[in-house]
Parts: structure tokens; C-alpha cells; sequence
């Protein structure tokens, strides 16, 4: 039987010997329990030795407990020793202990209430749970219980123990070569050919190794910059801006009516704070009132320059389209933006108060609805989903709208975010003469896609497990999305 020189050095270590723990032995062979244990799974693996698994579960007091042990007792304990007979219910809640300590009494049967008065009822041996409180290895019934209450915190042990089996004592017993095995062969042992009688370090390709964890970029981080390097790729230049904006460039330069509900408390987080108007707001002032001499009406009113300045965290990203295109009104304009953004969402598996957005303009002489589509197509296609299809849609500041869908195998057609042409009452005031294409979507939907999840929550936890099971790169493969069966 080819066994490596560690593997026979384990089983002559267990030699004569009952199961022994790992730990000990990793002493005796100065090796570490780790890499002990791995060889002595080894052995387990061709019969020769057993590997057993022992937990043990140790309580240890939390905060809350050592605050009751110094105190002398728990809070159920403290209240009782502190009146005799009975006393009023409002006199005993003077006492710090009360909140706690009232309903305890009541549940273990030591005081009756009754006309706002509280009455001790015999005597109150201490039970299983006061033993453990002050037990220096607290177990049993009443660690349990107190565990229950977060007095005490269970913290498990895993301990290994190894033993020979009767082939491994049988093996013992024919006798092992214990010599120093070679395991790289240098250039001279193979020119000479004393390679021919070493004693050759054997190698089992069927034995996995050990599992490494290096450092990592979270999966969804990789699928952002997976984003941005395609639109890169594209010839967009990426935007950047405050999380924090003014109400106007958030909400009234797309041409949204002050009145609109989005804009109230419940979908969007105001801040105490104000911005003054940018120049040209008064342009934007005379669209929204108006219609700013176009062909549109406007949405009549008076427009609140109050409103306007106040404070938001960023209901999305296509702030920093406008913002953008007033700067650089003049063709040709193509950028991009990813960046997080914020909603009073109601927390579920589907949706968060805080999430990633994508956005991405193009503004150019003679581009026109089937450019939009065109560049959308393009983009899915790259993130790894090649059918792609659009309906019409609905969005306040664009006009034609489309939703754009992917095919997704086990889910059918996917609708993946918003895409249209800038209205005029949005570009006009910035003196921009050029049809704007736009999209948007939401990043962390196609992370869900991507990465085979059903709950937006687990992008954002710290599940160690999952990041590490979780490829850095090859996670996104394009055969997840396939086309539909005719």
C-alpha cells in the first residue's frame, strides 16, 4: 500500500495506543492540527485509522450575566429578597430590577398580584438556572435556560480524535519504511539516475487539497466593474457626482411637476439642508409654469423656487446625465454612470431602501430611436444575455419610452430597466438642439440573474460562506441566458 512518509509516521505514532486527539498527536509529530488531521483522514480513507468528531458546548456569561452574578443573584432573585410579605405593585417598580424581575416571579410561581398588590406565595428554592449563574462550568437544564434569556452564551469546541483500526495494526505489524521520501527530483539525480532507487514521495490525484481562501473582490463589485469596462469598451466616459443633490437637479430639471408623488416624504429622504438655484433654473422655471416657448404647455402653476432648493439623497442617477449635458450642450456626448441611490422602500426580498443604479446617455446629430436600441442590444449582449426585446413603456421624461427584456432560462422574459429620448422640456432649457438617447437600470437586478439569487438582501450581507463560494471571475457565464424554444 503506497502510503506518504506522514501518513506512516501518524500510524506508528498510534501505535499501542487508544484513540488519541489530533492536538496531541501534532505535538509528538511537530506538525500542525491541521495538517495532522488531514493526514490522519487519509488513513481513514484506506481503512487504517478512525477519525472521530467531538463537540462540546462551554457557557460563558455574557454582559448581562456578569451584571447579575455581581449584583448577587438574578433579577427575579433580587426583587423577591428585596420586600417581605407583600408591597404595592407601584413601590416594588421602583426597583431597578422590576422590568425584568415582575413576570419572572409571576412564571416561576413565587408572588401572586392581585389588587395592584404583589405577595410572596411560600418559599423559592433556587432552581437549576441560579445554579448555573454561578456555576464555574455552568451545563445542563440551567445553562440552557439561561442561555435562553442571553445571560449565558453557548461557544462550541470541536475536538478530533484518531485511533488504529485492525488493518492499521496489522500494517504496524508487517513493518514500514520510514525513510525520508524525495518528493522533487533535481537535474543531477536525473542525469545520474540515482532517481531509480530513491524512495519517491507518492501522489494521490484523486485527493483533494487543502482549500485556500485568499483575498477576494465581492461578486457584485466584480459585476459593476464588469459594467463599467463594457461601457468603456463602448467609448463612454464615466460621471461622477454628490450623493447628496438639490430637489431641482434631482427632480425639477427632468421636468418633474412639484407636485408629483414621488417627490413627498414617503418615497424620498429630505435633508435639512438647502442649495441655491443653478443658473438657468429660471429657464426650467418658465417650462414647468409655461411650457418655455416650445410645443408644450408646461404644467401650468406656480413653480416653488423653495421646493426646488431643498435637499435629497438621490432618487436615482440620471441627475448626473442633466447635469452633464448642461455643461457639454454641444454633440457629441456619450458617459455613463453607476452609483448608488436612495428610496423609502419597504425592506424585502426584492426590494432595499438604498441600491446601485446604471445610466447612460447619448446625444449626437441624427441619432434617432433605433440608435437606442441598437445600444442597448449591444450592452445585454456583452452582459451575457443575447436575446434581448423591448415593449413600449412608460417614464415622466422621456418620450418614446421602452422597457427592454431578456430571455433568462427558468425565468422566461426579464424586464431590465427603463430606456427612451429625452422629452424637449428636459434638454430645451439648457439650449441642448440634439436628440438625447437614455436608459437606466438597476444593477442589482441583474446581480440577482447573474448570481442565481432570490434575495437582494444577501448582496449586502457579510455571509463570509457565500463570498467565498462565490468565483471572483467565470460567475457571469453567458450560458445562463439562452435563447427561447420556438
Amino acid at each position: 500500500m503506497d502510503l506518504s512518509l506522514n501518513e506512516k509516521r501518524l500510524l506508528v505514532a498510534l501505535k499501542g495506543r487508544k484513540a488519541v486527539s489530533v492536538a496531541e498527536i501534532a505535538k509528538e509529530l511537530g506538525a500542525t492540527e491541521e495538517a495532522t488531521l488531514q493526514y490522519a483522514h487519509l488513513c481513514s480513507g484506506r481503512g487504517l485509522a478512525e477519525v472521530t468528531r467531538e463537540v462540546r458546548t462551554r457557557y460563558t456569561l455574557t454582559a448581562e450575566g456578569k451584571t447579575y452574578a455581581a449584583a448577587g443573584g438574578l433579577p427575579e432573585r433580587q426583587l423577591r429578597d428585596s420586600f417581605t410579605g407583600s408591597i404595592p405593585v407601584k413601590d416594588l417598580q421602583r426597583h431597578p430590577m422590576a422590568r425584568i424581575g415582575i413576570g419572572w416571579m409571576k412564571k416561576k410561581g413565587w408572588v401572586s398580584l392581585e389588587g395592584g398588590t404583589v405577595e410572596k406565595t411560600g418559599n423559592a428554592p433556587r432552581g437549576p438556572d441560579e445554579e448555573a449563574l454561578t456555576a464555574p462550568d455552568p451545563s445542563g437544564e440551567g445553562a440552557a435556560m439561561l442561555a435562553a434569556r442571553g445571560v449565558l452564551e453557548p461557544q462550541e469546541t470541536v475536538m478530533y480524535r484518531v485511533g488504529l483500526t485492525a488493518a492499521g495494526k496489522s500494517l504496524l505489524e508487517s513493518g514500514l519504511d520510514l525513510r525520508e521520501e524525495v518528493g522533487t527530483l533535481t537535474r543531477e539525480m536525473i542525469v545520474s539516475g540515482v532517481w531509480k532507487d530513491l524512495p519517491l514521495r507518492r501522489y494521490r490525484v484523486d485527493t483533494p487539497p487543502r482549500r485556500v481562501y485568499p483575498g477576494k473582490v465581492h461578486p457584485y463589485q466584480v459585476l459593476m466593474e464588469e459594467m463599467r469596462m463594457i461601457l468603456l469598451e463602448m467609448g463612454f466616459t464615466e460621471l461622477y457626482g454628490d450623493i447628496v443633490q438639490s430637489a431641482f437637479w434631482n427632480f425639477d430639471a427632468l421636468f418633474q411637476p412639484q407636485d408629483h408623488p414621488a417627490r413627498e416624504m414617503q418615497d424620498t429622504f429630505y435633508l435639512g439642508h438647502t442649495e441655491p438655484l443653478p443658473p438657468g433654473a429660471d429657464r426650467v422655471r418658465e417650462m414647468h409654469e409655461k411650457g418655455g416657448g416650445i410645443d408644450s404647455t408646461g404644467w401650468g402653476g406656480t413653480w416653488n423656487n423653495g421646493k426646488a432648493e431643498q435637499c435629497v439623497l438621490r432618487t436615482h442617477t440620471t441627475l448626473l446625465s442633466i447635469q452633464h449635458l448642461a455643461l457639454h450642450p454641444d454633440p457629441p456626448v456619450k458617459a455613463f454612470a453607476i452609483g448608488r441611490v436612495y428610496r423609502r422602500e419597504a425592506i424585502d426580498p426584492t426590494h432595499l431602501p438604498e441600491f446601485e443604479q446604471l445610466e447612460g446617455i447619448v446625444m449626437d446629430r441624427g441619432v434617432n430611436f433605433r440608435h437606442l436600441l441598437g445600444y442597448l442590444r449591444e450592452f445585454y449582449t456583452r452582459m451575457g444575455f443575447p436575446e434581448v426585446r423591448f415593449r413600449p413603456g412608460y417614464f415622466p421624461y422621456t418620450e418614446p419610452s421602452v422597457e427592454p427584456e431578456v430571455y433568462v432560462e427558468g425565468l422566461g422574459w426579464v424586464e431590465l430597466g427603463g430606456a427612451g429620448i429625452f422629452r424637449k422640456e428636459v434638454t430645451a432649457p439648457w439650449g441642448i438642439e440634439h436628440p438625447v438617447l437614455a436608459w437606466g437600470l438597476g444593477v442589482s437586478r441583474v446581480a440577482m440573474l447573474r448570481l442565481g439569487l432570490r434575495d437582494l438582501r444577501e448582496l449586502y450581507r457579510s455571509d463570509i460562506g457565500w463570498i467565498r463560494d462565490t468565483p471572483s471571475a467565470g460567475f457571469l457565464a453567458p450560458d445562463r441566458a439562452r435563447k427561447p424554444q420556438e
